[in-house]
């Protein structure tokens, strides 16, 4: 959590871990899982009365979180406390759930569905047995994670600046949060768009789905942009030739040629991640074995 005006960091410095994280969803939990979570949890899922009691409203922000990570119904224990983080979850085999917040939220109790958000899918993930080595990346996991499953908007919607005020939960910057959000979007045709409540936010999602929009740009599929075509029928030149093959594309392209006879392209999968291989062929359709998703290319 950054709060007090520090600076917080913008842009998509964890980009390749995001992506990794979003495919690695889709390898553990396979399509047919991954679509049963096509609806987010809605906002007044986690809104706060002002009448209601702090304790049993936040009891009832974190049994709506359980539900849509489809975790078992079970006691939630839930404590206020001076601490340096948002908040705290005890990993245990279950069935309760002990998290600890932030004391700062009992002012605050707009952000409490966002702080759970994280913790919950921390106790989804732990049950799960899918971690990434290093805190670090972890934490980046468990963001995307709860942003694909449609419970971290809430997290972007925590994101605001407000003169020598600033605030931001989670470990994504707000256009990551953005970019993995409008990756959803796409997939479940779910737009999150309407919830936001910060304008920062709202700008932060917009950024984000103009950089994913520029996955569904580079070749070999079909909508790649007129520069990125050149560079890649010049790559696909030297492919062809016996005496450059092997010779890698350009670095951050994404695509590499294989083999000669066929000649074949393999590329990142723009909904997931996943490396797809066809044949140079010209225009075709491919369907990513992983996610599903259909996609149009000109090999």
């Amino acid at each position: 959590m950054t709060t007090g005006g520090r600076e917080i960091e913008h842009g998509y410095p964890h980009l390749d871990t995001v992506r990794a994280a979003v495919h690695a969803l889709f390898k553990r939990l396979s399509y047919d899982t991954v679509s049963t979570f096509g609806t987010s949890v809605l906002p007044v899922d986690v809104a706060f009365d002002e009448t209601e009691d702090l304790h049993l409203g936040a009891q009832r922000a974190a049994r709506a979180m359980v539900r849509q990570l489809h975790l078992p119904d079970a006691r939630v224990v839930i404590t206020f406390r001076e601490m340096e983080h948002a908040a705290n979850v005890e990993l245990t085999a279950g069935p309760e759930y002990f998290i600890e917040l932030n004391e700062r939220f009992t002012k605050h109790r707009k952000d409490i569905g966002a702080a759970l958000a994280h913790e919950v899918m921390h106790v989804y993930l732990h049950r799960l047995d899918l971690a990434f080595p290093g805190t670090r990346d972890n934490e980046i996991l468990t963001d995307t994670a709860a942003a694909y499953l449609g419970a971290g908007w809430l997290l972007l919607d925590a994101y605001r600046e407000h003169g020598p005020f600033s605030q931001k939960l989670g470990y994504l910057t707000p256009e990551e949060f953005g970019y993995v959000l409008a990756k959803r979007a796409r997939f479940f045709g779910e737009d999150p768009a309407p919830w936001f409540t910060s304008p920062q936010a709202y700008d932060a999602y917009t950024a984000g789905a103009a950089r994913a929009r520029q996955d569904l740009r580079r070749p070999p599929l079909a909508d790649a942009g007129w520069a990125a075509r050149l560079r890649y029928a010049k790559d696909r030149r030297a492919a062809q030739d016996p005496r450059r093959a092997g010779r890698p594309p350009a670095a951050g392209e994404g695509y590499a040629f294989e083999g000669l006879s066929p000649l074949r392209v393999s590329f990142p999968c723009p909904a997931c991640h996943q490396r797809i291989r066809v044949p140079v062929r010209g225009r075709l359709q491919a369907r990513c074995g992983l996610c599903k998703t259909l996609l149009d290319c000109d090999t």
